[in-house]
């Protein structure tokens, strides 16, 4: 399932050595977005070459944007020798690091060797001055180089900022930039970093560039650097040759002078190819130079920005509102369908499914096309079944056709849901007492149930159900409850009547009793089918253990009956007139019950034919 809510993606280092602080994804855009950088060098020049071990007070950088372009965010990153200086100053305005990052480089001779990179979010910043010259200053770095003159006499110190923009163009294509930052190295240890980019989405390859910033790289050094996409030897020359990749240059405007900084671009729309979902990255140095020795040049990468043509939605819910109705039968659910983070639009009929903690209550889907940047508001009723107790969690899923399964490709297939939790109060069951009915053979009776509620409020709108669940969810109500037999013995009946917020519930058993039974005065068993036999109405069938005795006048035993054996005006007993019709005139009977409720009853009948 999809599951509770930017675009993530997977961003693996691979290295055969160590891991550092690993680059990972920092944020993503989507729409009609690219992005600029620009920046400068605090190092006076290449490390490789003299005076190379001052770092300047202060450097400049011209931003020049279209005036069609909308900025969209600005991020300033800084960084150099040592554990970190927090603080700057860009064009007489303070900025402390929101995020710092370093890595360790091990040398034989010089020891650990600490680099970092400080970041902050310059957006409102950059806003408000717009295209001017930037000066960064206040990036002390005087203290860490005299205390460790391992930076210099490694040739490995270094100072530098940059600023990247991005902005909005409608004349673009649909982009997604991606943007990933940390900390990364590669040196004479490390000679090797592969990076898998995984989930790009790629549908429109026309365009598509990635972007580094990278320290410390030197002209000069051109040991086995480079850099491959998919397998393929990227290069941009004269700028960036194949065999050195990082060498103190920025691609933004030709410049080969940023020394120890490399803020540098590459089109890569010939080397990935429409429907890939990765991008594999490669990152070398070291090899043997002129003289046979081993030789390679210390990188330390700091971002990586993707710009591809991905056109596709991203549906995100949003519940506005959650709440339990009338006896937990009900939950009344206000949401949001959001097409935000988006290239295209999200399809009408796309299903949104809405669970009971894994329990699926209904789909429904969304009426229109939700255009990039809207939304579609819902308001449903759903029925929450009676197995759910104390709290129910209520997920809202976007892209859900009941199962987990979407049916539309987004940019995004993790954040499509919302989720609430809600408490159930425990719904109150009121008891009534229980309804007798008089047995009428096998446990069963017959029961007016309107009139054992006729003194509750509204009882004339009452519904009768024979379970709970049935009452809820509305299923199986008694047609007839005025004349309603029984079928268990007791029976448990559930009432729901209306009230003035919901409803109320009742319950009463139905238990069936013996009744005394009623013996007649007079039968006649003359064949014509009718009053034939001794029936004692109330007896057969309920008092099942009783026992019949009948006597004539003189008082001799002529029958004896039971549950099985009814009189039919024959003797069953004595040795004359067996199992013949006896004459007409008045019997005596003697009948015993066997229940502890019942005397024994005696009495007469007269037989007549």
């Amino acid at each position: 399932m999809k599951f509770p809510w930017l675009k993530t993606i997977s961003f693996f280092l691979l290295t055969n050595l160590i891991y550092c602080q690993e680059i990972s994804l920092f944020q993503q855009f989507n729409g009609h977005y690219d992005y600029l950088a620009i920046g400068n060098t605090l190092n006076e020049a290449e490390n490789n070459g003299n005076s190379f071990c001052e770092i300047l007070p202060q450097s400049s950088a011209n931003l020049n944007l279209e005036d069609n372009s909308n900025i969209v965010a600005a991020y300033l990153y800084w960084a150099g020798s040592g554990s970190g200086d927090l603080d700057i100053t860009l064009n007489d305005t303070d900025f402390t690091a929101t995020e710092t990052y370093t890595v360790d480089y091990e040398d034989a001779i010089n020891g650990t060797l600490t680099y970092f990179s400080c970041f902050a979010d310059i957006t409102e910043f950059i806003l408000e001055n717009g295209n001017i010259d930037y000066t960064l200053s206040n990036l002390d770095l005087s203290e860490v180089l005299e205390s460790n003159p391992g930076y210099c006499a490694n040739r490995t110190n270094f100072a530098g900022w940059s600023i990247y923009v991005v902005f909005e163009d409608e004349t673009l294509p649909l982009n997604q930039i991606n943007l990933f930052q940390g900390l990364e190295i590669i040196n004479r240890n490390v000679q090797e970093k592969t990076i898998y980019l995984e989930d790009v989405n790629i549908l429109d390859n026309e365009g598509a560039k990635i972007g580094f910033l990278a320290w410390e790289g030197d002209t000069a050094l051109n040991y086995g650097e480079s850099l491959f996409l998919n397998g393929n030897l990227l290069s941009n020359p004269p700028l960036n040759p194949s065999n050195n990749a990082f060498n103190g240059t920025n691609s933004f405007n030709n410049s080969s002078e940023l020394y120890n900084c490399d803020i540098d671009f590459y089109n890569i729309q010939n080397y990935i190819n429409i429907g890939d979902t990765t991008v594999e990255i490669t990152l070398t140095t070291g090899d043997y130079n002129e003289n046979g020795n081993f030789a390679a040049d210390l990188i330390i990468l700091n971002n990586i920005i993707t710009v591809l043509n991905s056109q596709l939605p991203d549906a995100t819910t949003d519940i506005t509102e959650a709440q339990v109705l009338c006896g937990n039968q009900q939950i009344a659910l206000n949401f949001y369908i959001n097409n935000f983070n988006a290239t295209d639009y999200l399809p009408a009929n796309t299903p949104v499914s809405i669970y009971a903690d894994n329990t699926l209550l209904d789909t429904v889907y969304t009426n229109d096309d939700i255009e990039i940047g809207e939304s579609e508001y819902f308001e449903l009723l759903i029925d929450l079944p009676s197995n759910f107790e104390n709290y129910v969690t209520i997920t809202v899923m976007a892209d859900d056709i009941g199962d987990g399964t979407g049916i539309v490709t987004e940019l995004n297939e993790t954040n499509n849901f919302d989720l609430v939790g809600l408490e159930i109060s425990p719904f109150e069951i009121l008891e009534l007492d229980p309804m007798k009915g008089c047995d009428l053979g096998f446990n069963k009776a017959f029961f007016n149930l309107v009139a054992h509620i006729q003194d509750l409020p509204n009882y004339s709108e009452s519904e009768f159900f024979t379970s709970l669940d049935d009452l809820f969810l509305g299923d199986f109500e008694i047609i007839d409850p005025e004349n309603y037999q029984n079928n268990l013995d007791p029976e448990p009946i559930f009432v729901k009547i209306p009230s003035d917020s919901c409803f109320n519930i009742y319950t009463f058993d139905l238990t069936t009793e013996n009744c005394p039974p009623y013996i007649p005065e007079v039968f006649t068993p003359n064949g014509d089918g009718f009053n034939d036999w001794f029936n004692i109405q109330g007896l057969y069938n309920i008092f099942e253990n009783h026992n019949l005795l009948i006597y004539n006048r003189y008082g001799t035993l002529i029958f004896e009956g039971n549950n099985q054996t009814k009189w039919f005006g024959e003797a069953n007993k004595g040795l004359n007139n067996l199992h013949k019709p006896l004459p007409t005139g008045t019997y005596f009977y003697i009948l015993n019950l066997n229940d502890p409720a019942f005397d024994i009853l005696t009495g007469w009948v007269y037989l007549t034919r």
